[in-house]
């Protein structure tokens, strides 16, 4: 009897990729928060790759729970500023960030609205690559 990927429940092969797919996602993540660093090197600092890891994460997460949130509570200022306020947030996640993650820092929050530009056209870059067909 030939093997075949259908012989693996559908459920076990789904979960496998979900797995896979939230720690690729979690590395790019994390490669794009490094080059943003390396570029804003002396005003934004991780102090080890571990804490760029955990960086990563801990913004991944305000993402997908608080930026939710916050995005719905500001829509109005969203709407009266054609979208640029979202910059404002994203310079709020990584400020949220840099408060909880030991080893991550940024020097003032007009260097974080600088990194969320940067980390937004890089996230432009890389959703256009992993999106699947």
């Amino acid at each position: 009897m030939p093997r075949h990927s259908c012989l693996v429940p559908l459920s076990t092969r789904h979960l496998y990729t979900s797995r896979m797919h939230l720690i690729i996602r979690w590395i790019v993540n994390t490669l794009a928060l490094f080059i943003v660093v390396t570029l804003l090197k002396p005003h934004l600092q991780a102090h080890t790759v571990v804490s760029l890891a955990i960086a990563a994460a801990v913004l991944g997460l305000l993402n997908a729970i608080v930026r939710p949130i916050l995005v719905v509570l500001t829509l109005p200022l969203t709407i009266v500023t054609l979208g640029l306020f979202l910059i404002i947030l994203n310079a709020v996640m990584l400020e949220l960030t840099a408060w909880l993650v030991p080893g991550f820092r940024i020097q003032s929050f007009g260097w974080a609205i600088a990194a969320a530009v940067i980390l937004g056209l890089i996230s432009l870059v890389t959703n256009k690559i992993g999106r699947r067909e």
